[in-house]
């Protein structure tokens, strides 16, 4: 995947900054993407976020493959963040409990305000992430951040159920990773080994990689790179936490976009008729827009199984604006 995107025109010419050092010791760590070819300032921001138990390195090669695809991406920067409990994120001291998504959002807030930016014009969130996204633009439209903040004009929820993550109807895989990674001991002899104890498990090969990739070396061993009890807390808020009422009645001047992995197991018949029947209906313009895009071959990995796909239902909406 990384070859194919390192051959598309203009991507030799973005630069990645890593701004974790110049942050005030109480906000997100992020990584900002530019088109560097072109030295007139952005004019239009994107927020990145990734789904639980990530970082935002996992989106660093679809970032830069978004920004390459868009129709003017000297006019663009993109801010990949590390969300509370994550990548670099887990080491900042002040990011205080309640680990939910309230907070989740409310951390990209007083990002945006802390560094001077102005507000995002588009929100891209995956798995947990999606749902962080909804709750900063819900928090945005109830005046929670203050008169200053402004909605984001688009919002796109990648593969994240909207509404509660009922336990029944899930087959309880992430529960099992947690409790497994729980049950663990804080520091773990090498990679190799939590790859072959995860598989020994039941985990599959792919899954056990990834969750290796988590990992961070310290000293003759190796530690995660997430809070984990932080992390499993905002899981359980996001299997709680329920954003219908936002698709049902997007705020004026937002689009709502969700893309469905056309092979996740994440969705019920009847949550995905709830989706079809409101992107289907009409509005009469008092309120913002909602559609749903299904992403072929993929499963809930999307930037991973299909980013291709992916690309192609993304980046014309972002250049629209």
């Amino acid at each position: 995947m990384a070859r194919t995107l390192g051959n598309k025109p203009g991507f030799h010419h973005l630069l990645t900054r890593f701004t974790i050092s110049r942050r005030p010791l109480q906000t997100l760590a992020y990584e900002e993407l530019q088109h560097s070819a072109d030295p007139e300032p952005y004019r239009a921001t994107a927020f990145v976020l990734h789904g639980l138990l990530g970082s935002a390195r996992n989106w660093r090669s679809f970032s830069r493959a978004l920004l390459s695809n868009l129709s003017n991406p000297s006019g663009w920067r993109l801010v990949l963040v590390d969300l509370r409990n994550h990548g670099r994120s887990a080491e900042i001291e002040g990011l205080n409990p309640p680990h939910d998504l309230v907070n989740a959002a409310q951390d990209l807030a007083h990002l945006v305000k802390s560094q001077g930016w102005p507000w995002p014009d588009v929100v891209l969130g995956h798995s947990m992430g999606g749902k962080v996204a909804l709750q900063f633009a819900e928090s945005c439209a109830r005046g929670h951040y203050g008169g200053s903040a402004k909605l984001p004009k688009q919002l796109w929820v990648l593969d994240s159920v909207p509404g509660e993550v009922i336990r029944e109807n899930s087959d309880g895989e992430v529960e099992k990773v947690l409790q497994t990674l729980q049950s663990l001991p804080s520091s773990i002899p090498s990679r190799k080994w939590l790859v072959d104890h995860m598989i020994e498990l039941g985990f599959s090969k792919s899954l056990s990689e990834w969750i290796g990739t988590n990992l961070k070396k310290q000293g003759d061993h190796e530690t995660w790179a997430f809070n984990l009890d932080g992390a499993v807390q905002m899981f359980k808020s996001y299997q709680e936490k329920s954003y219908w009422h936002l698709l049902e009645r997007p705020p004026k001047d937002m689009e709502i976009d969700v893309v469905r992995a056309e092979n996740s197991d994440r969705w019920d018949p009847d949550v995905i008729q709830r989706l079809e029947s409101l992107a289907n209906r009409e509005g009469d313009g008092s309120e913002g827009k909602f559609s749903v895009h299904v992403l072929p071959k993929s499963g809930h990995w999307v930037h991973v199984d299909n980013p291709k796909g992916l690309l192609e239902i993304v980046a014309p909406r972002i250049s629209s604006l």
